[in-house]
């Protein structure tokens, strides 16, 4: 057992500062432990927002010394004895009350995103997939929408004014899934994340990568192949002649939609 210093950032929306807790630590702590000690005995108003403790609901994110991070999952013995731990809520988000932070913009942004649709002619029962298509996508559920990505993503983080037209690496990723998906029966995937999600945005610094505590790699297997794909649809001329010998790019519902609404 130690004595450490934590410098715990208080305040609302209109503002606030640090507070500094000088706090007993056990080994094999962490940071969230700390945290729930300094509520138990020395600030009972202190609001954090938690759930399962074991790094799976992602209720916990903060930023521990500038670096996003699960609180749950960050270990006092990745810090020097000696040195003072900064505790502060996520910067890219609205400041609820202390650590806690409106997280709204993320689920505003998946609600804008089409569900998956599979096609009419197969029945539910009926969905096949092969192992190697199961396992492709697979890497892309393990998110556990702690939101670190978004808050650390420079694109929303530096500059307020993009989060309406960006939608950031959470929802790229579930965009890629859904666009390599052999059952999902929409075309319009990837015009969707560039046109309406902003992937345009992205310039792959793999900073989301690097903070996921999941290990997704958002970037190499989401976001680069994504915008790749992109290119080829709206750059390829080969694709570009095949879609007018062929006119692929529309779906036949399309099609008849504008020829009724021509007559």
């Amino acid at each position: 057992m130690s004595t450490r210093t934590f410098q715990v950032w208080r305040g609302d929306a209109d503002g606030g500062d640090f507070d500094e807790y000088d706090v007993e630590v056990n080994e094999g702590e962490v940071i969230l432990d700390v945290v729930h000690r300094i509520q138990a005995e020395q600030a009972p108003d202190l609001a954090v927002r938690w759930n399962c403790k074991a790094g799976k609901c992602g209720s916990c994110s903060a930023e521990v010394n500038g670096m996003p991070r699960l609180m749950c999952m960050t270990r006092m013995n990745l810090f020097e004895e000696s040195e003072t731990v900064t505790i502060t809520p996520l910067r890219t988000f609205p400041v609820v009350r202390d650590l806690v932070t409106d997280v709204s913009f993320n689920y505003e942004k998946a609600r804008e995103m089409p569900a998956f649709r599979p096609p009419a002619d197969v029945k539910p029962g009926e969905y096949r997939m092969s192992q190697v298509d199961v396992e492709r996508s697979q890497e892309f559920r393990k998110c556990i929408e702690c939101f670190l990505c978004q808050n650390t993503c420079h694109v929303v983080r530096d500059h307020e004014d993009n989060k309406e037209p960006f939608s950031g690496p959470r929802l790229f990723i579930r965009a890629a899934e859904l666009d390599m998906h052999p059952l999902d029966d929409r075309d319009d995937r990837r015009d969707q994340a560039q046109d309406e999600q902003g992937l345009g945005y992205c310039n792959i610094t793999k900073c989301c990568t690097e903070v996921c505590p999941e290990h997704i790699h958002i970037t190499d297997n989401a976001i680069i192949p994504m915008k790749e794909r992109i290119a080829g649809d709206r750059y390829d001329p080969l694709v570009w002649l095949g879609r007018k010998i062929f006119r692929k790019g529309k779906r036949p519902e399309d099609t008849t939609a504008a020829q009724t609404k021509t007559e």
